[in-house]
C-alpha cells in the first residue's frame, strides 16, 4: 500500500520550465558521459535490447521518478517507459518504480545519472515526510531554505513538496528578507523596513529576521508582513506569538531537528523553517535490475511524454 503525500496533479515539477528542465539534464548526461560511454559501447552490441526494472530497496517517500524517467528519454526517446508509482507516495522496500524497455547501450549509459538524481531526491523526500509527520496537527507548516545544492535548487525543492513541505523563497528575488547584516548596515529595523518598503515591487512581502523579542515588537510596529524567531528558545517563541497575537505570520528558524521540531509547532508558530531537508537529507537506496521474463513478452508501448507537457 503506498501513501499520497501529495495530490498526482502537483506531482510534475512546477518549480521549472520543461525546456529549462531538460537544458540541466542534458549538463547532467554530458558530465557523466563526456566523450562515449567506453564500456557500454565496446561490451554490448548496437541492437541488443534491455529490459530492466527500478525498485526502491528500502521505504521511502518518491520524488524525482518522472525526472529520472525524463533523462532516458531525452538521451534516447526510443527507450519505453512505464510508471508503477508517482511522487508524494511513501513505498515499501521491494516496490517497482518503473520498467524500461529499449537499447541496452542506452539504458546502461543513463542508468548512473537517473538513479543519483532519484535517490537523492527521494532521500529529501523522505526526511521531509518524518519532519512532516511530527508536526501534524499542530498547525504549523514545514518549509525549506535556500540551503540547496548549486544547480539542484528547484529539483530539491521540489522533492520537499513531495515529502509534505512547503517551498520557502525559490531564490533572492522571491521575496525580500531583511537579516542581521541588512539591518546592521541600515542602521535599524526600523530604517532597514523603510527602505524597503519604498522600493519593492507592491506585491512582494517583506520578513524581518529577530532574535529577541524587542526586536520583534520593532519589526512589528515598523511594518514587516512576516517575522522570523531566528535560534530563539521555545519559551521566547512563546512570548513572541503572544506578542504578535496573530497580527503577521511568524516562521521559527534555526538548528531544528526531528527531536525539537514538534515542541517549537507547539509554541504557535506559522511556519518552520529546516536547512537540514536539503542539506544533510541521506540518499536512499534505489536499483536498476534486469526485469523478469513476463515483461520480456509485453510490447513497447509509445514513450512517456516529458513532464509539463
Amino acid at each position: 500500500m503506498t501513501t499520497t503525500h501529495v495530490p498526482a496533479s502537483m506531482a510534475p515539477l512546477w518549480q521549472m520550465d520543461p525546456m529549462a528542465l531538460d537544458a540541466r539534464l542534458r549538463d547532467f548526461l554530458s558530465e557523466d558521459i563526456g566523450h562515449v560511454d567506453l564500456t557500454a559501447t565496446l561490451m554490448i552490441d548496437e541492437d541488443s535490447i534491455g529490459r530492466f526494472e527500478m525498485r526502491a530497496r528500502e521505504p521511502m517517500t518518491l520524488a524525482g521518478l518522472s525526472v529520472a524517467a525524463r533523462v532516458f528519454l531525452l538521451y534516447d526517446p526510443t527507450v519505453d517507459i512505464e510508471m508503477s508509482a508517482t511522487d508524494g507516495q511513501t513505498v515499501a522496500e521491494g516496490t517497482t518504480l518503473m520498467r524500461l524497455q529499449g537499447p541496452a547501450r542506452s539504458l546502461l549509459t543513463v542508468e548512473r545519472t537517473a538513479l543519483n538524481l532519484i535517490q537523492h531526491l527521494s532521500g529529501i523526500a523522505t526526511l521531509t515526510a518524518q519532519y512532516a509527520e511530527r508536526i501534524a496537527g499542530t498547525g504549523a507548516q514545514l518549509v525549506d531554505t535556500r540551503k540547496t545544492t548549486p544547480g539542484l535548487r528547484a529539483l530539491e525543492k521540489h522533492a520537499v513538496a513531495c515529502g509534505g513541505g512547503r517551498n520557502h523563497r525559490l531564490g533572492l528575488d522571491s521575496g525580500v528578507m531583511l537579516k542581521d547584516n541588512h539591518i546592521a548596515v541600515c542602521g535599524s529595523i526600523t530604517a532597514a523596513v523603510a527602505r524597503a518598503r519604498s522600493r519593492v515591487p507592491v506585491l512582494t512581502r517583506i520578513e524581518v529576521e529577530c532574535d529577541r523579542l524587542d526586536q520583534v515588537e520593532e519589526a512589528l510596529a515598523a511594518g514587516a508582513d512576516i517575522i522570523m524567531l531566528d535560534n530563539m528558545s521555545t519559551a521566547t517563541m512563546k512570548s513572541a506569538v503572544e506578542l504578535v497575537a496573530g497580527r503577521v505570520p511568524l516562521e521559527a528558524s534555526g538548528g531544528v531537528r526531528l527531536e525539537t521540531i514538534r515542541d517549537i509547532a507547539e509554541t504557535g508558530v506559522d511556519f518552520i523553517s529546516v536547512g537540514r531537508l536539503t542539506q544533510s537529507a541521506p540518499a536512499v537506496d534505489i536499483g536498476l535490475d534486469d526485469a523478469p521474463d513476463d515483461l520480456a513478452r509485453t510490447p513497447p508501448s509509445s514513450p512517456m511524454s516529458p513532464p509539463g507537457s
